[in-house]
Order: C-alpha cells, then sequence, then structure tokens
C-alpha cells in the first residue's frame, strides 16, 4: 500500500473483530512511527500501549462507570472552543449528522446517541489500544508534535492491513486510564486509539472532507 492509498483509506474506524494484533506488529509499526517530525527532535509522545488482561480490565472499569452514571473525570484540556465559529461549528454538526445517521440513530434520540457513544469505552471491540500522554509544561506546538506522531502510527497501521480510532473521549475517564497504566503525575492524557482489524459488518459512514478551496489558499504566478 502506497502512502496515497494509505491516507485516503485512512477513517475512525467504530467496529473492530476480535482477531489479536501480534505483538511484533505493533512494536514495528511504532518502531516507524517513531520518525514522526517534531520541533527540535523532543519527541514529547509517551505512548502506552494495551492488549489481553490489561486492556480487558480498563474496559471493564470504564464500562462499569457508564453503567452507572459516574460523572466524567474532570478535564485536563480544552477540547474544543466554547463557541466553535461558522464553517468550524457547521462541519462538527454534519459530522454528528453522518455518524449517527448512518447508524440509523435521529437526532432527537439522545438515548440511543449516548448508548452509541459508550461503544468508545469498550475501544469498538479492538484488541488493543494506544494511549498518548505528554508533559503538562509542553506547549501548543509540542502537542501539534503529539499529533503529527499519531497520523503516522495511524498511517502505518493501514500499511500492515490494520485500522484505527483515536478517541480523544478517553481524556473523559482520564483517572481510570491511570488506575491500569499508572503513568507519571506529570503526564496529561491527550488521546487514546483503538487499534485492529475492521469488522465490515458494523454500519459506519466515510465522513467527507472540505473541498481543497475551503482549506488550501494557492499563491503563485496564475500558470
Amino acid at each position: 500500500m502506497d502512502v496515497y492509498e494509505a491516507a485516503r483509506s485512512r477513517r475512525a474506524v467504530r467496529g473492530f473483530i476480535d482477531r489479536p494484533v501480534p505483538r511484533e506488529t505493533l512494536e514495528r509499526v511504532l518502531s516507524a512511527a517513531a520518525w514522526a517530525p517534531s520541533g527540535s527532535n523532543i519527541q514529547p509522545w509517551h505512548a502506552y500501549v494495551l492488549t489481553g488482561g490489561p486492556l480487558a480490565e480498563l474496559k471493564e472499569r470504564a464500562g462499569e462507570r457508564v453503567a452507572i452514571g459516574d460523572a466524567w473525570d474532570e478535564p485536563e484540556y480544552e477540547m474544543y472552543p466554547p463557541e466553535l465559529k461558522s464553517r468550524y461549528r457547521e462541519r462538527r454538526s454534519a459530522f454528528g449528522e453522518q455518524r449517527y445517521g448512518a447508524l440509523g440513530i435521529p437526532r432527537e434520540d439522545i438515548e440511543a446517541r449516548q448508548r452509541a457513544a459508550a461503544a468508545n469505552w469498550d475501544c469498538f471491540g479492538a484488541p488493543a489500544a494506544l494511549f498518548c500522554y505528554l508533559h503538562r509544561d509542553m506547549g501548543g506546538p509540542q502537542w501539534s508534535d503529539v499529533g503529527m506522531y499519531l497520523q503516522t502510527v495511524m498511517l502505518v497501521l493501514r500499511a500492515e492491513g490494520l485500522h484505527s480510532c483515536t478517541q480523544m473521549a478517553w481524556a473523559k475517564y482520564h483517572k481510570t486510564v491511570a488506575e491500569v497504566l499508572s503513568p507519571p503525575d506529570e503526564l496529561i492524557l491527550f488521546a487514546g486509539m483503538s487499534i485492529g482489524f475492521e469488522d465490515v459488518t458494523v454500519a459506519d459512514a466515510r465522513i467527507g472532507r472540505a473541498p481543497l478551496d475551503e482549506t488550501v489558499t494557492f499563491v503563485d504566478d496564475g500558470l
């Protein structure tokens, strides 16, 4: 698979089969992703990879919180601006319509939407998950570095025939994740990532992208 196909076929997959992902495959992917760029090569990411019993324990703990309606943990960073401006706001709304529309869930069925969202805490059935942290004192550029690292991981996963779903949602249960991983206090959880082989029987939407002229401006001689 070339890089163009990897980029085009990468998407947030929310349904996985229980086929294990070999440890050597994950090591190969993460060894390649380590070459992702970062300012002054500081490589600010700290990744934890869970499979088997530890992942099952995390899913169980998170599932128990969902079942009793436990409140989310105090947020450690702001996922979205309080007031998304036009264009970004419309894109987010369109995402929700496509995502839940593919599941046959109407906008007004809040309970069904909550049930669908709860699948996050089971990693959508994935047999492997990655949790990405960075130091609390890092600034915006280092958060950007972490994003480039995660994108590189996802592209290399595609080269291995695997799919993924990056989930900031796990930051809402960062205390539960910490109970299983025991990260140093100076680290903050940015996101989790479900990893595995796609379950093609699960209904999902291929979310579109804005046209090029909406996000890119060419400044040239106009030739």
